[in-house]
């Protein structure tokens, strides 16, 4: 029985819903539920899941970004009236965790109050439904503060108008849709902890500016600024590239910044254009990687162009250490991309080879679970080109565009972190059982021939991503074994010694449980791409033996 309520004029935050929708859901009779804002985003999805009417007749489309809208699927009449009730409790409670334990933080109802806690304050994080979020960035902005808006679901124009706003003022413009930055040293919403260095980086933000200050971190070097800019600020050509832009500006000047490091998916061709130019002009040694671009530029010093989000890490961080002198970074450059090549390829055949061997009839696909969105498309991108027709909810060949992004066909690579996954529920880097779910499902699958994983940490991310997916690969192991089979996993961990979960402690984790851990996110796809390639040759050979 499914059961609707929409509570007017009613906000919290996403994470803090995300959080009450988990909870929700583990209770006795509770089938299914969603806690979440009345977003066109949000209701569209619940329509799709057939939540059509509230409580009392009220139509489910006439919730606004405002309103909360409770949506539970139960056993029963009675069941489904205690999970309302439930949900109402864990969105209303008064105490949390850290004001139970005397630990309570200053809070603030407007940005003047905020502003009057912290006179200093030079920099304010958006964290509110999309439809509010543009007046509370315009406030911030003209009281002279840079500005991250989290939130999503803010308007192309009203993002146009902020940015040209923000560059009026010389201020930096976050986002929209801003997940990750790090500035001053400071880790800002999902984002890593790595160490005070040469390096600049630009980048939309999310799991890609994560991968790259993380392994320019374990390159032993370290980041200035990672200033994320938003997923449009270079692929919508209205937008063109303003943050990104005033970002390389500022960066050119900073004289604690060595290096300059741009990270994006495919951009608008006038606007990567820009970017470019404005890298030369600036001078400093700078390295570019344009996801998801089958060919490449030509490197013309200063600016290079990396072909994976490892390579533009070692070139940048190549550079830091080379000193500034062209033919020295020319020589760093290719002494850099020889050396990730043969690392990529040591043993890589034969020890895929060994791993396909294992493997029972009929595996033969590769599946990629992703709790992130740019590391799974430049896993996509190495897998397509390697294997051809791999399907995705990112893909943008419309013919492999999955019919139904929960359920994988043939080579399969699924960004997890996608608002067809998360609406009301807690995104997979912080609460990894809807990917522990799919685990098992391919686990299950008697097609599957390897399993490809991303495991990210830093804050915001969930306190022992690894730890807490183990169970899940161990069974899906145990379902291949009983076939007679064998189910390879190989994951790519994003993090740093520093974070809180600690780097190594979650790779030793995944190692122990057989999993196999590369270095990078590009390594761990190729190596899964072999075994993949390996399932192939021996299945046409044992078909040919027959």
């Amino acid at each position: 029985m499914k059961r609707i309520l929409v509570r007017k004029d009613a906000y919290y935050d996403s994470v803090f819903l995300m959080l009450a929708s988990r909870e929700l859901e583990a209770a006795d009779g509770v089938n299914g539920a969603i806690v979440a804002m009345g977003t066109p985003m949000n209701l569209e999805l619940l329509a799709e899941l057939g939540y059509g009417v509230a409580e009392g007749g009220e139509a489910l489309a006439g919730a606004g970004p405002g309103d909360l809208v409770v949506a539970v699927d139960c056993a029963d009449a009675a069941a489904a009236e205690k999970a309302v009730a439930l949900a109402i409790d864990l969105v209303t409670r008064k105490k949390g965790p850290a004001a139970q334990a005397g630990q309570a933080y200053p809070r603030a109802a407007s940005a003047a109050g905020a502003l009057k806690l912290l006179p200093d304050a030079n920099l304010a994080v958006i964290s509110v439904p999309g439809a509010y979020a543009a007046r509370e960035a315009r406030l911030a902005l003209e009281r002279g503060l840079h500005v991250m808006i989290f939130s999503d679901n803010v308007s192309l124009e009203d993002e146009i108008e902020l940015k040209k706003l923000a560059v009026s003022k010389g201020l930096l413009l976050m986002g929209p849709d801003c997940g990750t930055a790090i500035i001053g040293g400071k880790p800002l919403c999902f984002a890593n902890v790595v160490s005070r260095g040469p390096v600049g980086i630009v980048a939309a933000s999310g799991t890609g500016l994560q991968e790259v200050s993380c392994l320019v971190d374990r390159a032993g070097v370290g980041v200035s600024q990672a200033i994320g800019c938003g997923g449009r600020d270079l692929k919508n050509e209205k937008v063109g590239g303003m943050t990104s832009l005033l970002a390389i500006e500022g960066l050119e000047r900073d004289p604690e910044t060595k290096v300059l490091l741009v990270v994006s998916k495919p951009p608008a061709p006038g606007t990567a254009a820009k970017v470019v130019a404005a890298l030369a002009e600036g001078g400093k040694p700078a390295v570019v990687y344009f996801l998801g671009l089958k060919e490449r530029s030509a490197d013309a010093d200063p600016v290079y162009h990396a072909a994976s989000l490892e390579e533009a890490a070692a070139l940048a961080a190549a550079f830091a250490k080379s000193g500034a002198d062209g033919a020295a970074r020319m020589a760093a450059a290719a002494a850099t991309r020889v050396r990730l090549d043969a690392e990529a390829a040591q043993g890589l055949g034969e020890i895929a080879a060994r791993e396909a061997a294992r493997l029972g009839p009929g595996q033969q696909f590769l599946r990629g679970l992703y709790a992130g969105g740019t590391v799974a498309d430049e896993a996509l991108f190495i897998a397509d080109a390697e294997l051809g027709q791999v399907r995705s909810n990112n893909q943008t060949d419309p013919a492999l565009v999955l019919a139904d992004p929960r359920k994988s066909e043939g080579h399969t690579i699924v960004d997890l972190g996608d608002d067809v996954f998360t609406v009301g529920k807690p995104h997979p880097m912080i609460d990894p059982s809807q990917r522990n779910a799919r685990i098992l499902e391919e686990g299950k699958d008697p097609e599957t021939a390897v399993l490809l994983l991303d495991v990210v940490l830093g804050y915001g991310s969930h306190d022992d991503p690894a730890g807490a997916t183990l169970e899940a690969i161990a069974e899906a192991r145990a379902a291949a074994a009983a076939r007679g089979g064998y189910l390879p996993v190989v994951a790519s961990v994003i993090g740093t010694g520093a974070d809180p979960q600690g780097y190594a402690a979650q790779a030793a984790k995944l190692e122990a449980a057989g999993v196999v851990v590369m270095p990078s996110n590009r390594r761990a796809a190729l190596f899964a791409v072999e075994i993949a390639k390996a399932a192939a040759r021996g299945s046409t050979a044992k078909g040919g033996a027959r």
